[in-house]
């Protein structure tokens, strides 16, 4: 009918449909992040409940899609088959979170009375929830298979009313026990980053899954009164919470994913640093690294460092220690800071050395400036990040050589008055 659209809500809400099957992949993603580090960490149960909970929120949703209730009802021959099962997965996910939560707040070595005796409750009242599902249903006559409506069709169905309102209360009860409990850890000094945006997203999506309560128990209580909300349960419910799991596996992601890939960026970001002075490395050795296909960033990053280092430590009887105290002091005179200051002169020095390496590959130093003994290489083979940092700015190098190469004033210059 024209005109409808912006008065009938399901109309609008239809529009926004989100699939149940895209949470599902979001959630299969979320498993398949952690699953590597579950295997290798399999003894440590706050990672094995987190894969748990994964699977449980994965089977939500599988469970829940139209045509997988309708194929569960026609393979098993009891028509609404799939409500008691897919409640039953809604309340263990409900448990499931209720535990990780306590066991991830208080941490593992917490073995305190209270913490045993809340995680004990969670998983009686939840098995117990579960058991009472499956009572009911049996008890209950419900020979009309809804697919999309069962919880409002059925409102008014002995059985199938308290079996609705059960799993419902069980529900809104984990989801605001586990809000409280985020949001109160979110606001815990200390944390790191990437955790608290995971828990920022976690806590936003157990807040859309109050939504998704609020909707179905309005819905079911309109039917007791004898008024029509059903899209409140059929329209808006379940993209709400598809959306609250999107957020929810997000959530559980990003404290990992998130440190993993700052991880990686550090390596490839240090490993890019160190290109100029690998380069002037390799002119001095003849020859780079050897290539090797499947090397992680972790181990190219080493053989480079490794191999500046190897480079580095027969190139020091080439150094000149006096052009490396001028060339500081040059930089300082510039208006370069202390640090800044002494990256540039090692690395004015180590060009300087590579030049009179490339002059007299041969020599022990003979042909360079007399030093007291080896130059100590330490602050070198320390700072070669520093130094490679500063290479990549000719113009500061070499506006530091041509203040040290700047005659001073000689004191003969001055005239003499006998």
């Amino acid at each position: 009918m024209n005109g409808t659209l912006a008065q009938d809500p399901s109309s609008v809400l239809g529009e926004m449909w989100i699939s149940f099957w895209i949470p599902t992949v979001v959630l299969t993603a979320a498993l398949a992040i952690k699953l590597p580090t579950i295997i290798r960490l399999w003894r440590d149960p706050l990672l094995r409940a987190v894969g748990g909970l994964l699977v449980i929120a994965c089977s939500v949703f599988v469970f829940a899609a139209p045509a997988t209730i309708a194929w569960v009802n026609r393979v098993t021959g009891v028509p609404n088959f799939a409500a008691p099962l897919v409640y039953s997965l809604i309340t263990a996910f409900c448990g499931s979170c209720l535990l990780l939560i306590i066991a991830w707040r208080n941490g593992l070595s917490d073995r305190s009375a209270e913490t045993r005796r809340a995680m004990r409750l969670v998983i009686c009242a939840y098995s117990g929830v579960i058991v009472a599902l499956w009572v009911l249903f049996a008890l209950a006559d419900a020979p009309v298979e809804r697919v999309r409506d069962l919880d409002t069709y059925y409102a008014n169905t002995p059985f199938m009313r308290e079996e609705t309102l059960l799993y419902l209360l069980a529900h809104c009860t984990a989801v605001l026990i586990t809000s409280r409990l985020i949001w109160n850890w979110v606001r815990t000094d200390g944390l790191d980053a990437w955790l608290r945006w995971g828990l920022v997203l976690l806590g936003v999506g157990y807040a859309l899954n109050l939504i998704f309560d609020a909707a179905k128990l309005t819905a079911v209580t309109a039917r007791w009164t004898g008024n029509d909300l059903d899209w409140l349960s059929t329209d808006l419910a379940p993209p709400v919470a598809c959306l609250s799991a999107i957020l929810i596996a997000v959530g559980f992601i990003l404290p990992h994913a998130g440190q993993y890939l700052h991880d990686r960026w550090r390596v490839r970001l240090a490993h890019h640093e160190l290109r100029p002075l690998y380069l002037l490395m390799k002119s001095v050795n003849g020859s780079g690294v050897p290539f090797v296909l499947r090397a992680s960033p972790e181990l190219r990053l080493i053989r480079r460092e490794t191999f500046i280092r190897d480079v580095l430590l027969p190139l020091a009887r080439h150094i000149d220690e006096e052009l490396r105290r001028r060339s500081y002091d040059a930089a300082l005179a510039l208006g370069r800071p202390p640090a800044r200051a002494k990256a540039l002169a090692a690395a004015v020095t180590i060009q300087d050395a590579a030049d009179r390496r490339s002059r007299a590959p041969d020599s022990s130093g003979a042909n360079g400036p007399e030093t007291a003994g080896t130059p100590d290489t330490a602050d070198l083979l320390q700072e070669i990040g520093a130094v490679s940092r500063a290479l990549r700015h000719p113009d500061e190098i070499e506006a530091v050589r041509a203040h040290t190469a700047a005659p001073a004033a000689p004191a003969e210059n001055v005239p003499v008055h006998d």
